[in-house]
């Protein structure tokens, strides 16, 4: 057996701010360099990426992503500095939750099985 957990952050209105989802947006961007080529390889439509992006965007009150429209060698996105801080911070949050959920799992349910 195996824990499984999902991590997402949530706005004071109870709204998604940021979860996997969102990460792998990011890290997708990141790679391609354009958020037309991160949705089709994300199989969703670039208008549903742009919308995630945005409202992660208004929900801290800070830009994420750069972009230059245009297409090409002069178009493109990138993460900005509070981007790449957000994306870091997201992952080393993930890492850490299922370290200790992973812990907890051996406490409750490893060793000898005499745990309730």
């Amino acid at each position: 057996m195996k824990v499984r957990t999902k991590i997402w952050i949530n706005d004071e209105h109870n709204q998604v701010v940021f979860g996997a989802g969102r990460e792998r947006m990011l890290e997708t961007i990141q790679r391609l360099g354009s958020m037309n080529k991160a949705a089709r390889e994300l199989k969703m439509s670039y208008r549903a990426l742009w919308g995630r992006i945005k409202s992660t965007e208004e929900r801290l009150g800070k830009k994420i992503l750069f972009t230059c429209p245009g297409g090409g060698e002069k178009g493109g996105s990138a993460l900005t500095p509070e981007g790449v801080d957000l994306l870091q911070a997201y992952k080393r949050l993930r890492k850490n939750v299922m370290r200790l959920a992973d812990q907890e799992f051996e406490r409750v349910f490893g060793g000898t099985g005499d745990e309730t």
